[in-house]
């Protein structure tokens, strides 16, 4: 098993698919890093040699921002936001939709469960 950007890659998938597993990689990035790598597209994990698996890893260290920075970077751009207390920040604080949804319906996901108010039904 192959591990990545600290990341354990699975072994009998299509490399392609595999690398998609690190965060911040998703189908184009992991077609990129195969033609940077100079890999075929149809090349399995298990396939890999350690030099070529090497190579994929310094690839994504040197020119892509994955994983825990990717993940504090984003954290930090929505803490960023907050304290600005623009309008994006105070619904990111409220945890409610930022980008212009609805909530009088919907929005589940962002405000959880809902709630039962007493004495609404006359």
């Amino acid at each position: 098993m192959a591990r990545i950007a600290g990341v354990n890659i699975p072994t009998g998938k299509r490399v392609v698919v595999a690398l998609q597993y690190i965060h911040g990689i998703g189908p184009a990035f992991a077609s990129q890093i195969m033609q940077k790598a100079n890999l075929s597209q149809e090349r399995r994990v298990n396939d890999l040699s350690d030099a070529e698996v090497l190579q994929i890893r310094e690839i994504i260290d040197r020119d892509y921002q994955v994983e825990g920075d990717l993940r504090r970077e984003t954290a930090m751009n929505i803490k960023r936001l907050m304290d600005l207390g623009c309008y994006r920040g105070l619904r990111h604080r409220r945890s409610l939709p930022v980008r212009g949804q609805r909530t009088h319906t919907n929005a589940r996901t962002r405000k959880g469960p809902a709630k039962a108010i007493a004495g609404k039904k006359k």
